[in-house]
């Protein structure tokens, strides 16, 4: 498995127990839809790795507590302490509306009412607030991701249209 035909699901940050486990912090905000994993892909120095998985529950809010198979002690759970884990993409549940996953509009042609503003080069999500980075003809325009400000999705056609604030794309002429 590649790492381009997966998503991030999120980090290794503790050992739980004496027994292997560990808990991993999900960048998602709904962590429950991962309790029934199977497998993981953990990423290694050597590339991706699938890791099985024995038990695999929430714990508190955005967290997993799970216990990997043939991970059965505190030395083998160490080595795996900020590692990051991924998912094929084919396991992304599809989403409808207006909603959608920051990889997924990556090259999607951006709109606001009839005017083109280039396209999607890529979602910046460190910072509290996502922006949707916009290029065209060499000029970067950055969005926040705001259920107001989007207006709709076309999948098929690749296209996201806007309802940008007057004056906004002026700002950075």
């Amino acid at each position: 498995m590649q790492l381009e035909d997966c998503f991030y699901l999120g980090t290794i940050t503790s050992k739980y127990s004496f027994r292997g486990e560990v808990l991993v912090k999900i960048e998602s905000d709904q962590p429950e839809i991962y309790e029934t994993l199977e497998s993981v892909f953990v990423e290694l120095p050597t590339g991706l790795i699938p890791f099985f998985i024995d038990q695999i529950r929430l714990h508190k809010s955005a967290l997993l507590r799970i216990k990997f198979e043939d991970v059965d002690d505190e030395a083998s759970a160490n080595a795996l302490m900020r590692k990051k884990l991924y998912l094929p993409l084919a396991a992304l549940p599809p989403l409808e509306g207006k909603q959608f996953y920051f990889h997924e509009i990556v090259g999607f042609e951006v709109w606001d009412s009839s005017t083109f503003l280039g396209r999607v080069t890529q979602v910046q999500d460190q910072s509290a607030q996502a922006l949707i980075e916009i290029e065209k003809e060499g000029q970067t325009l950055l969005v926040p991701i705001h259920d107001d400000l989007i207006e709709s999705i076309d999948r098929e056609q690749q296209k996201l249209s806007l309802k940008l604030p007057e004056g906004y794309t002026e700002l950075y002429s």
